[in-house]
């Protein structure tokens, strides 16, 4: 066992994990593309009640998640499915970026990222960032349904 170089602090109290679900696959390149968007339609970032009433957040708001690495805004899902001090997101849906505030550091032995181990701070946001939204615009362009040529 070696322990990580991530630490939390006054500025990055809370610690991100994040992970996949049954529903979709990896970045859900194939799996968002189907009926299963049923079951996620969004990432959303799960936080302990405890940590949500101290930040004023309440189910369903948006909440702007940052760390060292980056910072990213989705909603949030008030549960004590996770502990105090810990909060989850899935990486299934590119209009999150959950990855962007997931750190720099890797596993010495594999090399892989540690995207379990985040510092970050969580704090309430008036809706998705302007990248966000010029995200969405563009992938509602890119699914428009052209006419054939004559």
């Amino acid at each position: 066992y070696v322990a990580t170089d991530e630490k939390t602090g006054p500025r990055f109290p809370l610690l991100l994990t994040t992970g996949r679900i049954l529903s979709q696959y990896n970045v859900g390149a194939q799996t968002r593309r189907t009926a299963n968007t049923v079951w996620h339609d969004q990432d959303r970032l799960e936080i302990h009640p405890h940590d949500a009433e101290n930040r004023g957040i309440n189910d369903g708001d948006w909440v702007r998640l940052a760390s060292r690495s980056g910072e990213t805004t989705l909603r949030a899902k008030v549960t004590d499915r996770v502990a105090p001090g810990v909060v989850y997101t899935t990486f299934h849906h590119p209009d999150t970026q959950a990855n962007v505030v997931t750190t720099d550091f890797s596993d010495w032995a594999t090399n892989c990222p540690e995207y379990k181990v985040t510092a970050v701070q969580v704090g309430r946001s008036n809706g998705p960032s302007d990248w966000q939204e010029d995200y969405a615009a563009q992938a509602a362009n890119a699914r428009r349904i052209l006419p054939a040529a004559e």
